[in-house]
């Protein structure tokens, strides 16, 4: 069992000083995979502070047989800033449009090229075809829905849900 599964387990017996010890190792990475997300630092912020207050929460629901402590948490704070996304009614402009596509793209390929070239997920990622591997990133990295990659891309939906599933069981098959 990983360190920080050995905590998130503290956790759920009440110990405080476990999800202090979670908030310092990994609130800097959760942050800055929110403000990717989200694209304002302070709402970024608040995704951060309730996902540590979910995990709290729910730490008796950690399986680490089910899956890796990072990505439980990870989890955790992608469907929070889900969330917040659905409740922002922000307006963008056409213009704007292209430039967020953009940069997308370059936060997507930041994302990708930062995994270590020997890492397992990074092989795994390498073998898929480019648009599963495109779509999956982008609903993992950036956090959009099967529509919005649907429209980013310029592809049918059917076609995003596809890959993404079929992308994610190949990842699967691949990591086990």
């Amino acid at each position: 069992m990983s360190e920080l599964a050995e905590r998130i387990k503290a956790c759920a017996e009440g110990d405080r000083a476990a999800l202090r010890a979670i908030m310092d190792t990994e609130g800097s990475r959760l942050l800055g995979i929110a403000i990717r997300m989200l694209r304002r630092r302070d709402l970024a912020e608040d995704a951060v502070q309730e996902c540590f207050v979910s995990l709290w929460r729910k730490a008796h629901q950690f399986d680490a047989n089910r899956g890796a402590a990072r990505g439980w948490l990870t989890t955790i704070l992608r469907n929070q800033c889900l969330t917040m996304l659905r409740k922002e009614s922000w307006e963008i402009a056409e213009d704007a449009e292209t430039l967020e596509r953009r940069q997308d793209e370059d936060i997507v390929m930041d994302a990708y090229g930062r995994l270590d070239a020997n890492s397992d997920l990074r092989r795994c990622l390498d073998r898929l075809e480019p648009p599963k591997r495109i779509a999956i990133l982008q609903a993992y990295v950036l956090g959009y829905t099967h529509g919005e990659i649907s429209g980013r891309i310029q592809a049918p939906l059917g076609s995003v849900k596809a890959w993404v599933r079929r992308g994610l069981i190949a990842l699967r098959e691949c990591l086990s």
